[in-house]
């Protein structure tokens, strides 16, 4: 990606110092032109935008609200196990 290896530890000290991460998503244009995409953490969830920029500001809210919710979810959940009786 980086040619310069000074340009590479000034974007990764931008990235490190500004808390900025990178988060893999899918997208694709529809027949209509708005830009549909969703986080490939969280494929369930899609959204849209005007644009590829719109998109990107709408999945960086959905990241977001996902962390809220993990957050305030992991203090309540409990895990289990369930027997299920198999047919002969």
């Amino acid at each position: 990606m980086f040619l310069n290896p000074k340009k590479a530890l000034d974007y990764l000290k931008f990235i490190i110092d500004n808390k900025i991460m990178e988060i893999a998503y899918t997208f694709w244009e529809a027949d209509d032109g708005w830009f549909v995409g969703y986080l490939n953490s969280y494929p369930d969830h899609l959204t849209q935008g005007h644009n590829l920029e719109e998109l990107e500001i709408m999945l960086s809210d959905i990241y977001q609200i996902r962390q809220e919710e993990e957050k305030r979810l992991s203090q309540k959940r409990k895990n289990g196990i369930l027997h299920i009786k198999v047919p002969a």
